[in-house]
């Protein structure tokens, strides 16, 4: 129970992230039999749209939610004084794994030499690399490791989300609401405004210890 309670917000990050993932495997047939082969099954998709569309989409989407949401943990602290380096961790894991599914499944439906065929690709295809090293460095170990370093290096992801974005706009994809959830993040991490609000936090909490 200790270590639920301790961890539960890893967790449920865990939970979250994995359960999209049987919409995709229910989306595609893997063959033990000779050897390993895995291959789309047809007809599981809507509205005259393949089943390498959708697969397309509901990855993407879901690496995209996910970066979204590791980019709003520093504003929510901000605004509510609430963080857990972890659960960050945790979402951050999630955005690599789904944004490198979304790279796979790209490349199994177009190609690799299809990547760097158009600006939106190519884009998508640096996000990628950036989060790899992020990915794998997103433990304690590396943390005490790189010390100071580790968060140069986990500050990349702000790179990261503004060539997912460029990546989405130029696919004319829904991408204006993250633009807007990322932008007002920023705007709340400037220090003024950071300095008021958590000036009015404090103040708020000195009224209610009255």
């Amino acid at each position: 129970m200790k270590f639920i309670k301790r961890n539960y917000g890893w967790m449920l990050v865990a939970i979250l992230a994995i359960l999209p993932l049987f919409i995709i495997f229910g989306m595609v047939n893997i063959d033990y039999a000779n050897g390993l082969s895995i291959s789309m099954i047809e007809d599981t998709a809507s509205e005259g749209r393949s089943t390498l569309d959708i697969l397309y989409h509901i990855s993407g989407e879901f690496a995209i939610r996910w970066m979204t949401a590791v980019l709003t943990c520093t504003p929510f602290f901000i605004l509510f004084g609430i963080n857990n380096l972890f659960v960050r961790q945790a979402m951050g894991i999630a955005t690599a794994v789904w944004s490198l599914l979304h790279f796979i499944i790209f490349v199994w439906g177009e190609g690799l030499l299809e990547t760097f065929t158009q600006a939106n690709y190519i884009a998508g295809f640096i996000a990628v690399l950036i989060l790899l090293p992020l990915l794998f460095t997103s433990n304690r170990k590396s943390m005490k490791r790189l010390k100071s370093k580790w968060k140069q290096l986990q500050s990349l992801a702000y790179v990261a989300i503004v060539l997912s974005l460029l990546h989405v706009a130029l696919l004319d994809k829904t991408w204006l609401i993250y633009a807007v959830i990322v932008g007002l993040g920023f705007i709340i991490r400037i220090p003024p405004i950071k300095k008021s609000i958590l000036a009015y936090r404090i103040h708020q909490r000195k009224l209610k210890e009255i």
